[in-house]
C-alpha cells in the first residue's frame, strides 16, 4: 500500500495537470492529517501535547484546575524531554569515539601515516563531534594533536578522547604502534559500553515500575468513574477535593523523584 501511495504521488507531480504538489489520489484523509499533526508537534515540541488532555480533563471536569496542571506540566516535560536529547546525544558521541578508533586503526594498517588515517576517520564516523575542525587542523599543521583531543575530551560523552590522546602522545614520543593501541582502546570502551546496555537491560524492570507507579493514579480515576463516584467532581469542585487534590499530587511527584533518582543512580554506579 506504501509503495502504491508513492506512485501515485510521482505520477501526479511529473505528469498531473496542476504540475506540483497535492492531495494525492488513494491517500487517505486521515493520513493527511496524521502527517499534517506531526508537522505541528514537531514545530512546537513534544511537550506541548500535555495541553490536549488538560483541556479535555477541563471539559469532563468544568473546571480550569486541569489547564493550570497541563500548563505547568509544558515546562517539566520540556525539561525532561531535553535532558533526554542530551542522553542520546552522550550515546552518540561515545559511540562515535568508539567507531573513530576502529577506523583509524584499519587505515593505519592499510598503510596510512597517523594523521591522514586520524583525517579519514574522523571523516567517515564524526566522531570528533564539535571539535573536529581543531583537531583535524592540529593534525594537519603539525599542532597539539594530543591537546586538541584532550579539549575535545571535555564535551559530554567524549570521555575516550583522552585515551586516543594518550595513545597518540605514546606513538609521537616513544614510538610505538598506534594501531595496537586504537585497538585496545577501541576494546575497552566497546566492553564499557556493552556494560552500560547491560546494566539498563537489568534496571529495565525497575523502570517498568516507576512507570506503574505513575500510571496508578489515573488508574485510580477510572475506577471511582466506573462505580459512579464521579471523582472529577469531587477533586475539582470541593475543599476536601482541592486538598485531596494537592496531597496527592507531592505524594506522587515525591514518589517519582524518589523512584527516579534510585534507578539513575544504579545507572550512574
Amino acid at each position: 500500500m506504501a509503495g502504491h501511495a508513492r506512485g501515485l504521488r510521482r505520477a501526479v507531480l511529473l505528469f498531473g495537470e496542476g504540475g506540483g504538489p497535492g492531495p494525492v489520489p488513494g491517500v487517505p484523509s486521515w493520513r493527511r492529517w496524521t502527517a499534517l499533526v506531526q508537522g505541528r508537534v514537531r514545530t512546537l515540541g513534544r511537550e506541548w501535547l500535555c495541553v490536549p488532555p488538560a483541556v479535555a480533563l477541563a471539559v469532563l471536569g468544568e473546571s480550569p484546575l486541569p489547564l493550570v496542571g497541563g500548563a505547568l506540566a509544558v515546562p517539566l516535560m520540556r525539561r525532561r524531554l531535553r535532558s533526554g536529547e542530551r542522553k542520546r546525544a552522550r550515546e552518540r558521541r561515545a559511540d562515535g569515539i568508539v567507531a573513530l578508533c576502529g577506523t583509524a586503526a584499519g587505515e593505519l594498517r592499510a598503510g596510512l601515516q597517523p594523521v591522514s588515517a586520524l583525517l579519514v576517520a574522523a571523516g567517515a564516523t564524526g566522531g570528533l563531534g564539535g571539535a573536529e575542525a581543531a583537531v583535524l587542523a592540529a593534525a594537519r599543521f603539525g599542532g597539539d594533536v594530543p591537546g586538541a583531543l584532550r579539549l575535545a575530551a571535555r564535551e559530554p560523552g567524549a570521555d575516550g578522547l583522552v585515551g586516543l590522546a594518550a595513545c597518540w602522545r605514546v606513538t609521537v614520543d616513544g614510538g610505538a604502534g598506534l594501531a595496537a593501541g586504537l585497538d585496545r582502546l577501541e576494546g575497552a570502551l566497546r566492553a564499557d559500553r556493552e556494560r552500560q546496555e547491560a546494566l539498563r537491560a537489568q534496571l529495565a524492570g525497575a523502570w517498568s515500575t516507576v512507570v506503574l507507579l505513575a500510571a496508578l493514579p489515573v488508574v485510580g480515576l477510572l475506577l471511582g468513574s466506573a462505580l459512579g463516584a464521579d471523582p472529577l467532581k469531587v477533586l475539582l469542585h470541593t475543599p476536601a477535593g482541592w486538598g485531596l487534590l494537592a496531597v496527592g499530587g507531592a505524594l506522587e511527584g515525591a514518589g517519582l523523584w524518589w523512584a527516579t533518582r534510585i534507578v539513575r543512580a544504579g545507572e550512574a554506579s
